[in-house]
Parts: C-alpha cells; structure tokens; sequence
C-alpha cells in the first residue's frame, strides 16, 4: 500500500469520489478549491500523485491557460 501525506490522501480521495461520479476532467484549482488547499499545493503535488497512486490514472492531459488532468479510477481485478 502506497503512504500518501494528508495533502496527498485528500488529493486522491477527492479525485477517487468524482471520477466514480462521473467526472474525469480537472484542473488543481477547482481541485483546490473542494478541498481546501491552494492550487499551488494540488498542482505540485499532482505529477507526483500520477507516478505513486496504484489505484487512480491521472494523466496530464492539456494545457490552455492552465493544466486540464485527466483521471480514471483502475478497476480492481485480483
């Protein structure tokens, strides 16, 4: 099991929940803003969360004004 910081574990519990609602389009600012941190903090933290999360696919997707990542929810097959 991967140790997350408690940044970290709230990045990717939020990601988790909404990408199983449905979405899978985010920026860290919107990130941010549902979990109380600064977009600063979630976009630092996001390219490191893309290599370290096992359960969770968040890929870099575009950049206009800012970074767009996408994120998918791997299904668990043992």
């Amino acid at each position: 099991m991967t140790d997350y910081s408690d940044e970290e574990q709230r990045i990717i519990s939020y990601l988790r929940e909404s990408a199983a609602r449905g979405e899978r389009y985010f920026r860290a600012k919107n990130i941010a803003d549902a979990i109380g941190l600064s977009s600063k903090q979630v976009g630092a933290r996001l390219p490191h969360l893309a290599e370290k999360s096992e359960d969770v696919d968040i890929e870099k997707w575009g950049r206009a004004r800012s970074t767009t990542w996408k994120v998918t929810v791997r299904s668990s097959t043992a």
